[in-house]
């Protein structure tokens, strides 16, 4: 007979018989899996048979995210990531090499252009960056540089500026490149790039997909082929989800469309009112039809989403006090959550950019983000007017 500690090791491992089907998919909260013997173990880890072994290489519940959202993208594979941009890194590492040139949307998350001008740009690979509306721009890029890759989001961090992505599929592909997409702001209920000729579609999970604000993820999807080939980068480059993260982001999915009609019902109200405010230059929102990319927006999205943005006349103390009168929303730098949350990019998000480069994304000095939550739009409304009343007395402060 075995002797204690033994006994405790085997009965605390021993995994239960379960003939049901569980209503949700389990955490399987394990480092390693165990196997038959010596011949499985090295299937499983070279691949010839499917299987887990260890969980940054593979786990059951990480591997049920990433089929899920490629599924609901339509695509044919998805893999998932610790993070959006451990999804962003290894997506452009699968497809670019050392002394080529990346073409990029100048309107990009504010890490995300860390990562290409900084990053990137220390292992030998420039990047070009263009107006993504300007599709003869977008294709001297792509002839002059050569590029592999033409990389944009479906709606832009933190300008909305909405790219078509059926149109930059074709360019890109006119010219032998491929284009990646960051759909986070979208979300695959209101656009499926892949459907659109995309070839790999990146989210940070973290936001709508999860919505609840309680988990960091990444995904991307696409062709299997080309998602097999960024799973060596996840491997080696230790990206692997952890999946307590991967459950918690399954667990908002099935949320997602009613989430995404909410958000985008209130984020289209607050914009149409925030125009008639005295004290707002500009309003960032591709719902309202004033807005550069609405006619893109009307054809390539099935709701507007829930992110807008707006310039204030006051500049970045009008902002700050705005920020600071607020009562319900969030001050942060996420997004996609059920609580509006408020932010200013250039101290924020976009923190990395300097004075220039700020300006050429278009991201002006009183600029504030928002991601409009699941509230009740009338208290969101009352709330942005607070904001308004202590950013109008900031910006007579200043002119005082």
């Amino acid at each position: 007979m075995t002797r204690f500690s033994t006994r405790a090791i085997l009965a605390a491992t021993r995994s239960p018989e379960v003939n049901q089907v569980p209503s949700a998919i389990p955490i399987y909260q394990a480092a390693a899996f165990s196997t038959g013997d010596a011949a499985e173990l090295g299937d499983v880890l070279t691949g010839a048979r499917p299987g887990y072994a260890y969980s940054r290489i593979d786990n059951p519940t990480t591997a049920a995210l990433g089929d899920a959202v490629a599924d609901l993208e339509g695509a044919e594979a998805g893999l998932a990531f610790a993070s959006g941009m451990a999804a962003i890194h290894a997506a452009i590492l699968s497809t670019v090499r050392a002394g080529q040139t990346i073409v990029a949307t100048q309107a990009v998350y504010g890490t995300t252009r860390d990562l290409l001008v900084r990053v990137l740009a220390g292992l030998g690979i420039a990047t070009e960056f263009v107006d993504p509306t300007d599709l003869a721009a977008v294709d001297a890029a792509l002839v002059r540089a050569g590029a592999p890759v033409l990389y944009v989001e479906t709606i832009s961090n933190p300008t909305l500026v909405v790219s078509d992505i059926a149109a930059l599929a074709a360019a890109a592909h006119r010219r032998g490149a491929l284009l990646l997409v960051d759909n986070t702001f979208a979300s695959p209920y209101a656009c499926r790039p892949i459907e659109r000729g995309a070839d790999l579609v990146m989210h940070s999970a973290t936001k709508y997909l999860s919505g609840h604000a309680d988990a960091l993820a990444g995904v991307v999807v696409g062709g299997r082929e080309r998602v097999d080939a960024l799973r060596p980068i996840l491997v080696d480059a230790g990206g692997a989800l952890a999946p307590l993260a991967a459950f918690l982001v399954l667990r908002g999915l099935p949320t997602l469309a009613l989430r995404m009609e909410r958000h985008s019902e209130s984020a289209l109200e607050l914009a149409t009112w925030l125009q008639d405010q005295d004290n707002v230059e500009r309003v960032y929102y591709p719902g309202l039809p004033g807005d550069p990319g609405h006619a893109v927006a009307v054809r390539q999205l099935d709701v507007f989403g829930g992110m807008l943005a707006f310039e204030l006349s006051g500049g970045r103390d009008a902002g700050r006090a705005f920020l600071d009168a607020m009562r319900i929303a969030e001050r942060t730098a996420s997004l996609g959550a059920v609580r509006t949350i408020t932010t200013h990019p250039p101290s924020t998000t976009h923190r990395q950019l300097d004075s220039a480069a700020l300006a050429a994304s278009g991201i002006a000095p009183g600029l504030l983000r928002c991601s409009v939550g699941l509230e009740d739009v009338e208290d969101l409304r009352e709330d942005f007017e607070r904001g308004l009343v202590a950013a109008r007395a900031a910006e007579g402060a200043g002119s005082a």
